[in-house]
């Protein structure tokens, strides 16, 4: 132990020492380096002010051994230098500190010897004329330097060694002193055992190691709770025995759990057969997908095996909510029964009054009556069709030409268009407010308005009114359609935007419509990132705002 002792501080002396006086050659090398570039630099700061004052004539009386100087002109010819005559010197165009000097003023660069026992520092400065002035000096590389000191570190090493090699001995002899004199005794009051040492530098290792990989273990364990508690579907990971390892929020409120479940059977929680039939089948390789409603929200479950090796380790449940997919699916078959059953019932009526026509069965002063009722039904009949382009346009966020529409114009001409259908069920148009303008399809606003009026027309009052306001409240234009009304019941709110849906289906039949009005206004609003409300009450009218 004593010879590891003293090997030990001896070599770290010495390596003390060395790295002392690379450290401290560098730092002085770097020094005078510094030094030299800021003298070089000013050095060429005052013969460039003398040559722009006096000429190169200055540069034939400059006598220097430590600088250098050098004039080329624009072509990189030579015409002055100091130490050597101009004629026999190349071309210098391609130098660094030349080219940087004509292009920005000033340019600088350093170059070693052929030899790497010297370098060169040039710095260059554009003159007055044109020319550029370069001032060079040279100055021995860190190798030569190192190797010119080499009789006095090879001094400075023997005396150093000389000295470390006493301490390194004495500090030896007093750190071992200690274990020299243990009481064998008494192993128990020793706390310097040298057979100790191995055992106790082996256990703190050890016990390092471990605190490492489980504070690891532990921020990867909370980085992965992190991910799957931030993603929306469901993801529950089972071992092999249907016991639960991880269960996310989003899973935890699907299958109604509240509480930690880790460690608890699975199907404590979930007993349904397709899941339980999915969680066998995973466990034995296989891939397992159904569809369920819970909590009136439809979800998608896929599960699979976690396998490693061809070994199943456990399963992994994911839980996808689909409601919108399938609600969407049920609004589309929805919409293909109620498109048939409107278009059905017209062409019916047509075709019945046509055969009747057809026939002759048809008195002579009820023909026009007939024909009146097919051309009534036919009108009915592209009313719809129109109207359920419109709508599959806005749903295919159909591009339209955008441009400023100006809110009253519109209200005036939806006001001239519906004024003989108000007129006929007695009721009252107003327009109030004032004018203001939006960007957006002009052919969409119209339309809003359009329906929304022509609805409160239809199912408003005799002698009723109908008031549509305009306004500008803090830079957002608003519609507001007031009537009088037969009203809304509140369970009918949140329906009536949608298609084909009448509140009362017999007097919806009385007042005519096609019954996609509404579910127009609501995409064409959607269109403009507006949003539409509703207030209204069963026999008290109803009011529909649209905010720009």
């Amino acid at each position: 132990m004593r010879k590891k002792i003293f090997h030990s501080i001896f070599t770290v002396a010495l390596v003390v020492l060395l790295a002392s006086i690379g450290i401290a050659t560098s730092f002085l090398y770097d020094h005078f380096n510094n030094s030299q570039q800021v003298q070089l630099k000013e050095e060429l700061r005052i013969v460039t002010d003398t040559v722009n004052n006096i000429g190169i004539e200055y540069l034939e009386n400059f006598n220097s051994s430590v600088f250098r100087f050098t004039v080329v002109d624009a072509d990189g010819t030579v015409i002055y230098d100091t130490q050597v005559n101009a004629d026999e010197m190349e071309n210098h165009a391609d130098r660094e500190e030349i080219i940087e000097a004509f292009e920005s003023g000033e340019g600088s660069s350093v170059r070693n010897s052929s030899t790497l026992t010297e370098k060169t520092f040039y710095e260059a400065v554009l003159l007055e004329n044109g020319n550029v002035l370069r001032a060079s000096a040279n100055q021995i590389t860190v190798g030569a330097l190192v190797i010119g000191m080499l009789p006095a570190i090879f001094v400075i090493i023997f005396i150093a060694v000389i000295v470390a090699f006493f301490l390194s001995l004495t500090m030896a002899k007093q750190v071992t002193k200690p274990i020299t004199n243990l009481d064998l005794e008494h192993p128990v009051d020793n706390v310097a055992y040298e057979e100790l040492a191995p055992i106790l530098t082996k256990l703190h290792k050890q016990h390092k190691q471990i605190k490492k990989q489980t504070k690891s273990i532990r921020r990867k364990s909370e980085e992965f709770d992190q991910i799957v508690g931030s993603i929306n579907e469901g993801l529950v990971l089972l071992d092999e025995h249907a016991m639960v390892l991880s269960m996310n929020q989003a899973a935890k409120k699907i299958f109604g759990v509240n509480k930690d479940v880790k460690g608890d059977d699975f199907l404590l929680y979930d007993r349904t057969s397709k899941t339980s039939k999915a969680i066998c089948d995973a466990l034995e390789g296989k891939h397992s997908e159904y569809t369920e409603e819970r909590n009136g929200s439809v979800y998608q479950f896929t599960v699979n095996a976690i396998e490693s090796s061809g070994k199943v380790l456990g399963v992994i449940i994911l839980v996808f909510d689909v409601t919108d997919h399938a609600f969407a699916e049920r609004n589309r078959q929805e919409f293909t029964a109620n498109v048939t059953h409107e278009l059905k019932t017209p062409l019916q009526s047509i075709i019945g009054s046509a055969e009747l026509l057809e026939t002759g069965l048809v008195k002579e002063e009820d023909k026009n009556k007939f024909i009146g009722n097919i051309r009534k039904e036919a009108i009915r009949l592209v009313t719809l069709i129109n109207d359920i382009i419109r709508l599959s346009q806005l749903d295919e966020n159909h591009k339209s030409a955008t441009e400023t529409v100006d809110l009253m114009t519109v209200v005036n001409e939806v006001v001239e268009v519906l004024d003989s259908a108000a007129s006929k069920k007695n009721v009252a148009l107003n327009v109030e407010g004032e004018s203001c303008t939006i960007f957006g399809v002009k052919q969409y606003i119209y339309e809003i308005i359009y329906n929304l009026c022509d609805n409160a027309i239809r199912y408003n009052v005799d002698g009723g009114k109908v008031t549509i306001k305009i306004s500008n409240k803090s830079g957002s234009p608003e519609i507001s359609v007031i009537d009088t009304g037969i009203g809304i019941a509140p369970e009918h709110h949140n329906r009536i935007f949608e298609r084909f849906y009448r509140v009362d289906k017999s007097h919806s039949k009385e007042t005519g419509g096609t019954g996609l009005g509404l579910s127009i206004v609501k995409h064409a609003v959607q269109y403009h990132k507006a949003k539409v409300s509703l207030d209204s009450e069963v026999g008290r009218g109803t009011t529909v705002v649209i905010k720009f």
